[in-house]
């Protein structure tokens, strides 16, 4: 698990969860069936990581907090703060130890942000200026704490410039996606885009061309040197969160796979095409199909599954698979797109369950 961190560089959390939260299902994705507790272990409260704004909210690499510095220098230099309860939450901090916003006296569980209370307002505003930190989850909820009990001295001390940390994250990007635009190398930890064009320009990126892509595009010397080497991983057949980092650029998507992903949780459910929180199908290395999972007791429900006449295997075996991972015992089909394949889906489905 900590090697699936290392190697993306962030790992983006969502609240939504249907068959696994987002973060769980990023790892499973990639390693197979591993045990969820296993994935909290290794996430929350190892020392090993933290969480900020990365792409969105992010579990990140603990090596990647200096590279954060001007993020959070640029909170630090916003004025709407309530100083007196940042004061009282760090003087309860200090004093309590790490506290979630409940301890801390926030809003309700599962408030909005305008129901927050001023001292989960404070925290918040705190967290994004690196005044607190959080390095744990409990039940979901934030655990916070001061950056001094919980970054490595060594990290806490290093104060990169703007420049240096846009070229760092630009270089991260570039290792995590192997080959990318300049909007692709921006929008990985949301950087402005003539901070890019200005890391690109200073650092060790190659240029290459892409056949099929219209925009200039850059690769990783890392990726490169394996590509030379005949280096080439393994093809996992799984369901994706529709916020991994493999296809939480809908661009960038659509260019490498030609496949259109568009999470429709927010659309109202008679305008949804594909469902509420459908998982796109990796299979060989293309994306084949995307399913609407949802859990009824034991049973994994595919509201919808949409897919090619020659994934209907791969379907299949991702449904089982996952259905299985999260102590399902049995998969049920309610549609399936194109309507003429639910029959040999189904005949599928019961081979392997």
């Amino acid at each position: 698990m900590p090697g699936v961190l290392a190697r993306l560089g962030a790992i983006q959390l969502d609240t939504i969860s249907v068959l696994a939260r987002s973060h769980e299902l990023v790892p499973y994705s990639r390693l197979g069936p591993v045990g969820r507790p296993a994935v909290e272990r290794a996430l929350w409260g190892s020392g090993r990581t933290f969480e900020y704004w990365a792409h969105a909210a992010c579990v990140l690499p603990i090596e990647a907090w200096p590279w954060f510095a001007a993020r959070r220098k640029t909170w630090q230099s916003r004025r709407e703060v309530d100083e007196a309860a940042q004061a009282e939450v760090l003087r309860r901090l200090r004093e309590r130890g790490p506290q979630t916003a409940g301890d801390l006296g926030g809003a309700r569980a599962g408030g909005e942000w305008w129901s927050w209370s001023p001292l989960k307002i404070a925290v918040e505003q705190l967290l994004a200026r690196g005044r607190v930190v959080c390095v744990e989850r409990r039940g979901w909820r934030r655990v916070y704490d001061l950056p001094e009990r919980a970054i490595p001295a060594d990290l806490l001390a290093q104060e990169p410039d703007q420049r240096a940390c846009a070229r760092e994250l630009v270089r991260r990007a570039a290792r995590a996606l192997g080959v990318a635009t300049v909007a692709d190398l921006a929008d990985y930890h949301r950087q402005p885009l003539r901070r890019v064009v200005e890391a690109v320009a200073e650092g060790d990126l190659v240029p290459v061309r892409v056949a099929g892509w219209d925009s200039p595009a850059w690769a990783d010397p890392a990726a490169l040197e394996a590509l030379g080497r005949g280096v080439r991983g393994r093809h996992r057949t799984a369901l994706l969160s529709p916020f991994d980092s493999l296809v939480w650029d809908r661009a960038r998507t659509e260019r490498i796979f030609g496949f259109f992903h568009r999470l429709e949780a927010y659309v109202p459910r008679a305008k949804r095409v594909h469902g509420y929180i459908a998982t796109p199908l990796l299979a060989g290395g293309r994306i084949v199909g995307r399913a609407d999972p949802a859990r009824e007791g034991r049973t994994l429900v595919a509201r919808q599954a949409s897919l090619r006449r020659s994934a209907v295997s791969a379907m299949a075996a991702a449904l089982a698979e996952a259905a299985a991972w999260v102590g399902c015992d049995a998969v049920a089909l309610e549609r399936v797109e194109p309507p003429e394949l639910a029959g040999p889906l189904a005949a599928a489905l019961r081979r392997l369950t």
